[in-house]
């Protein structure tokens, strides 16, 4: 994997604050990206793409594509972007290589939305030149779930609710290729 042209590490506190900060992120996407998000379940990737969705003006109704595995969400003529591009959400969850991604055939939908991938690292690289890699992270008991998740003893239980959608995330972008040269501006202010 290439070397990412910068890394900003914003910290939200909230689902809403997740979702927010998608709407915000949104609205400097253009057709052609390629988003892919990884963290562990729980850790706002769903909640982080509605707010993408809201903020690029797509159809309501994003949820997660577990069981479909790709999920197209039109642009709206009266949504906040009219004109814009469509959403195309994919859960990379139970596909196992590139192989598998390059079956379901994204090539056809990339240059006109913004392809947000779940689950995709080490799988869709190869569809873009550039792309924004963002890695969501839970805090569980006090503690980073990454560093949490690392530490933990094979089989225990983490000390979290799983129903508590407000509990602080830590999430890490990473911009790659040409496309992400510069660090949007709505994460600079946020960082």
């Amino acid at each position: 994997m290439s070397e990412a042209l910068w890394v900003r590490t914003v910290g939200v506190t909230t689902a809403e604050a997740t979702h927010a900060l998608g709407s915000a992120l949104a609205g400097v996407l253009e057709p052609g990206d390629l988003l892919v998000l990884t963290g562990e379940l729980g850790a706002g990737k769903t909640t982080f793409t509605q707010g993408l969705g809201e903020g690029l003006g797509v159809r309501a109704g994003v949820i997660s594509p577990t069981f479909v595995l790709v999920r197209i969400h039109p642009n709206l003529p009266d949504g906040l972007r009219p004109g814009g591009p469509d959403l195309v959400h994919v859960d990379a969850y139970r596909l196992a290589s590139a192989a598998e991604i390059d079956d379901i055939d994204l090539e056809n939908t990339m240059d006109n939305s913004v392809t947000v991938v779940e689950w995709g690292r080490e799988r869709v690289e190869h569809l873009s030149d550039s792309r924004l890699d963002i890695e969501l992270h839970r805090t569980v008991g006090g503690t980073d779930s990454a560093v949490a998740s690392a530490e933990a003893v094979p089989g225990a239980v983490l000390d979290f609710d799983p129903e508590d959608d407000d509990e602080p995330r830590t999430i890490v972008f990473r911009g790659f290729g040409p496309r992400w040269n510069a660090v949007p501006a709505i994460l600079e202010e946020n960082a």
